[in-house]
């Protein structure tokens, strides 16, 4: 191959020029101490404004709903550890589900062991849960409940727009992890009801290291990070501002594509998705029943060692994942998968493939030329032990 496919964008996306073009000049022009008060810090705190206000403009929020972090997952821990400290006092019961990203459930574990009680919801084959699921877990010493939009490794949507409601009825407060949403499908804080939503710009083309908690107005909240009174009481530490004004041109610009590459990225999955069916035995679109983001595909193969595939086709010239990159190094199969009640075999043999702005309907079809022969190759060198065998393909599909 003569140029590499980047297959793994809900890993992470490549800052799109417009984002750094704005850092550039935030560094140049505002590259101060927003907190000072003298002219150029004056001009810092009137380029925070101006993101700030542009970010709440794309997702429908009032500008002083929006808590700049240091990305998606210190927005999530923001989220648990701030609502839960400060409605100790009313309850300490929190509800989950076990499909959620690990900032989720790794911060829900720590509160477990400071005397909370967590309740992990089960999902269903396709990584959903279940509105009545839901509204039964909640009890009257729940103070929080945590759901995510959209999966990271299966793409799977929640009814966050229901859900909330029900956690609403019963005074629980309701935070999302929206952090794969952004130019995906649409983003509106008003239309999703949920009081506090995570985003991390490095997943809708902007740059690494800085993030998005929307705070509803009236949403009890402790302070995670303290010092000074940055970002309202909530987050303090001097505001990274050029990383800040690439976060908002990144959203505005995703924002704004959405109506397009939307429709677009539905029409390359789907594609894909056929073709690997017709083309590859023994293949298992996980989750492919479920409402899902247009860019993630996570394809399970038949006898195949999701690691020893995922290095075949980076010496091809392919960037894929085998699941979420935050768990990156784990030898053990993806709790996602496990909590759908995928097959050892599937669990084993993975692959998410994640399109984004830079994928050509090119690039998917020299992707769908070279898999059959990859993973054949892959089977023929040394085949998984966990293998289905040939006889039994009841989980299989063709």
């Amino acid at each position: 191959m003569n140029s590499r496919i980047y297959a793994d964008h809900a890993a992470t996306t490549p800052a799109r020029p417009e984002a750094i073009a704005s850092m550039l000049a935030a560094f140049d022009q505002s590259g101060f101490n927003a907190s000072s008060l003298h002219a150029e810090g004056r001009r810092a705190k009137a380029a925070l404004d101006d993101a700030r206000e542009r970010v709440a403009r794309a997702l429908g929020a009032h500008p002083r709903e929006i808590v700049f972090t240091g990305g998606g997952s210190e927005a999530v821990n923001l989220a648990i550890f701030g609502v839960a400290r400060a409605r100790r006092a009313e309850g300490r019961h929190v509800v989950t589900a076990a499909s959620e990203h690990r900032a989720v459930l790794h911060a829900t574990q720590v509160l477990r062991d400071d005397g909370f009680e967590v309740t992990v919801l089960p999902v269903d084959g396709n990584g959903s849960v279940e509105p009545e699921a839901f509204a039964a877990a909640l009890t009257p010493g729940t103070v929080l409940a945590t759901l995510m939009l959209a999966n990271n490794e299966l793409g799977t949507l929640h009814p966050i727009r229901t859900l909330s409601a029900v956690a609403h009825e019963r005074d629980v407060i309701f935070h999302t992890d929206a952090v794969q949403a952004p130019g995906r499908i649409p983003l509106d804080v008003t239309q999703l009801g949920a009081d506090l939503i995570s985003l991390s710009a490095h997943k809708f083309y902007g740059p690494k290291g800085v993030g998005v908690l929307y705070v509803r107005k009236g949403t009890p909240l402790a302070p995670l990070v303290v010092g000074g009174g940055q970002e309202a009481g909530l987050r303090a530490g001097t505001e990274n501002v050029a990383g800040i004004a690439g976060l908002a041109t990144a959203l505005e610009l995703a924002v704004a594509d959405l109506s397009q590459e939307a429709p677009r990225l539905v029409a390359l999955r789907d594609e894909f998705e056929t073709a690997l069916r017709a083309t590859v035995p023994g293949t298992r679109i996980n989750a492919a029943g479920a409402e899902r983001l247009p860019n993630i595909s996570s394809v399970a193969f038949d006898g195949i060692d999701a690691a020893e595939l995922l290095i075949r086709l980076d010496i091809e010239g392919v960037a894929v994942s085998t699941g979420s990159a935050c768990a990156a190094g784990s030898s053990e199969p993806s709790h996602v998968l496990a909590a759908i009640g995928a097959p050892e075999w599937a669990a084993r043999g993975t692959i998410r493939f994640s399109f984004g702005r830079s994928t050509s309907r090119q690039e998917v079809a020299a992707l769908l030329a070279m898999l059959p022969w990859v993973i054949e190759s892959v089977r023929g060198v040394e085949p998984f032990v966990g293998t289905t065998p040939k006889t039994d393909r009841s989980e299989v599909t063709s």
